[in-house]
């Protein structure tokens, strides 16, 4: 069966034609999801009841079953688990921060990075999200914002999943958000996280779209970040790093290249020299992860003085950085947790 949520208004329109059905019928169904928040078809009630039964038969809404949701102790992390239309599942997160309301979304069922700090790998990639299994992670939790009387502001595709792994559905999932007749979510306020996957980012660079796009860097050079990264045996750092220049320069986007911070791996000294080398001229930032435990995983988190150290050969070099503050570990939201549930 179809799902309603994966068709832009103009698909949707012209399915409507083929079942002979008036285009302007697609704007109704619309506003009802997008801006109404229904969650049945049999709720449009402008609708006739032949053509809301049509629906029902043709499409599946929602996509989505909310099992379960976690919120932080400190209430500005909320953790949801989705199962799937296969019963499979998968997490996203609302992270509250001043004014701002963004949906960290998964675009995969596991991941096939295996990033060595990360839980969501740990049993590999099981498969890839329908648009609608991506857009209604948002399209729910903006429902649960509404309530509240507030909104979703910002998305971010950092869930579980490689997003340029997949392409089409993330793409299509970023048009439809971003769709003035939708949630009119600017893509300016969209970004997508790759591990470098080269020809994704080359193929990003020349959609009209403009999001922002960050690098999962984690390592200073090519032979540490194969130790962290295994999936970064099938691209050269170089290449990915030039692909990433030219996003950039095409998109006129500031790169921004994540770095999680692991005790005795990447942290010395020496790593934060090497990378002010490495990125020494390019018009970027630098976005430092503490570790996040993840169980089964003995690695750890460095000392606040470490990380401070770190930061400062940085911003002495002139590498702009951030320091991500972790939220959400007390319900393993924070980067790196979200995983496999049973």
């Amino acid at each position: 069966m179809k799902e309603i949520c994966s068709f832009s208004l103009k698909e949707l329109k012209s399915w409507m034609q083929t079942v002979e059905v008036q285009a302007f019928h697609a704007d109704q169904v619309w506003d009802w999801i997008y801006k109404k928040w229904a969650n049945s078809f049999e709720v449009m009630t402008n609708l006739k009841k032949e053509l809301r039964q049509l629906l029902a038969q043709e499409f599946s809404f929602p996509a989505l079953k909310l099992l379960r949701t976690l919120a932080s102790e400190d209430q500005e992390t909320v953790k949801f688990l989705w199962e799937l239309p296969d019963k499979r599942k998968v997490e996203s997160v609302l992270i509250l921060s001043e004014e701002r309301r963004t949906v960290c979304v998964s675009s995969q069922v596991g991941c096939p990075a295996k990033c060595a700090f990360c839980a969501s790998g740990k049993e590999g990639l099981i498969r890839n999200l329908s648009p609608a299994e991506i857009v209604e992670q948002v399209l729910h939790i903006d429902r649960f914002l509404h309530e509240k009387g507030e909104r979703v502001s910002h998305i971010v595709f950092m869930g579980m999943g490689e997003p340029l792994e997949n392409y089409e559905a993330v793409i299509q999932s970023i048009e439809i958000l971003n769709a003035p007749h939708g949630l009119n979510i600017s893509q300016r306020r969209i970004t997508v996280s790759t591990v470098g996957v080269v020809e994704g980012i080359h193929r990003l660079a020349r959609e009209n779209v403009k999001v922002n796009l960050v690098l999962s860097l984690h390592a200073p050079n090519e032979h540490i970040r194969k130790k962290i990264i295994p999936y970064a045996r099938k691209y050269p750092l170089e290449e990915i790093l030039l692909a990433m220049d030219a996003y950039a320069k095409t998109t006129h986007r500031d790169i921004t290249y994540e770095y999680t911070l692991l005790s005795g791996l990447n942290d010395n000294k020496v790593h934060a020299e090497e990378l002010s080398t490495l990125l020494r001229n390019k018009q970027c930032t630098v976005n430092l992860i503490p570790y996040n435990p993840v169980d089964g995983l003995k690695l750890q988190r460095p000392t606040k003085e470490k990380i401070m150290e770190f930061r400062e050969i940085l911003e002495k070099e002139g590498i702009n950085t951030t320091w991500r503050y972790t939220k959400g570990k007390d319900i393993q939201a924070a980067c790196g947790q979200l995983a496999l549930q049973p």
